[in-house]
């Protein structure tokens, strides 16, 4: 099964215009539709959980959740993103397990979502049901160029709130 993605023509880049999705598991686009926006404005199409039966993880268990479906993006010049629905963190306190997932253009195997209970409650994902979302974006690939020194800059070495934290515009 092939889902088509179009976009418009973007100065620089070669554009993604079409995705291969490979469906694992029967039950998506027969239980559940195939992966799609759910409003014009959507940025990330929806995952499913394809499990069997519930799956409660107790505080700060860890767990890969498969979603019954493997991509093949091809165009190097893209990578998909696998990120968390907001209301699944904010409400349960389920994030994923290693904070987003990136998506290799050339990998072609069952995406799954790695789910974490940061909360202090037990926490359960049930089946089929929408647990992250997949963006596709476009990267860059720069080739490093070792040097002694760095260039200066305004803000040089500064990190970890060097900025400061408040305002200093009125």
């Amino acid at each position: 099964m092939r889902l088509s993605l179009t976009f418009k023509l973007t100065k620089g880049y070669l554009m993604l215009k079409s995705i291969q999705l490979k469906v694992i598991d029967p039950r998506i686009g027969q239980d559940v539709p195939l992966p799609k926006y759910q409003t014009k404005g959507s940025a990330g199409l929806d995952l499913y959980a394809c499990i069997e039966q519930d799956i409660t993880l107790t505080p700060n268990q860890c767990i890969l959740i498969p979603t019954g479906i493997a991509v093949y993006i091809e165009n190097p010049q893209y990578c998909g993103i696998i990120a968390p629905r907001s209301g699944l963190g904010h409400k349960k306190g389920l994030v994923l397990g290693n904070l987003v997932g990136i998506i290799d253009s050339d990998y072609q195997g069952e995406l799954k979502v790695s789910f974490w209970n940061r909360g202090t409650s037990p926490q359960s994902i049930r089946p089929l049901e929408r647990i992250a979302q997949l963006l596709f974006l476009p990267i860059a690939t720069p080739t490093l160029e070792i040097v002694e020194e760095m260039a200066e800059s305004e803000r040089g070495t500064g990190g970890f709130g060097s900025t400061g934290t408040l305002s200093t515009q009125l």
